[in-house]
């Protein structure tokens, strides 16, 4: 049985593939400010200048974020290198994506979605 942390990588790639996702910081916070942005990956060993480059965009909006994953496996999802963080700009796997992380509160609590 897939574990729910597969199934959210397995997601972020069908993402990627439907030209879903913004990949990378400068990505991330354009598609913020564009209003483009749905769900927020933060990678859990992004530096703290990248994480607060984020939230800093982020500032009062209410869109779900995640911590998952190292930046290679989160890079990886997408089909790229290491990466600190990915927006997933398609409404409806971004959706799909925020199930999955909230069903996942009892694996891991850094996959916990904060809005």
């Amino acid at each position: 049985m897939e574990s729910r942390r597969a199934k959210v990588f397995r997601l972020l790639g069908l993402a990627r593939r439907a030209g879903g996702v913004a990949p990378g910081t400068d990505a991330v916070r354009r598609a913020i400010r564009e209003g483009e942005a749905r769900l927020i990956l933060i990678a859990e060993d992004a530096s703290s200048v990248q994480v607060e480059k984020v939230r800093t965009t982020l500032h009062d909006r209410a869109i779900p974020q995640a911590r998952l994953g190292d930046r290679d496996a989160l890079g990886a999802a997408v089909g790229l290198g290491p990466l600190s963080a990915v927006a997933v700009t398609h409404a409806g796997l971004a959706d799909r994506l925020a199930r999955e992380l909230s069903g996942s509160l009892g694996e891991s609590s850094t996959d916990a979605l904060e809005a």
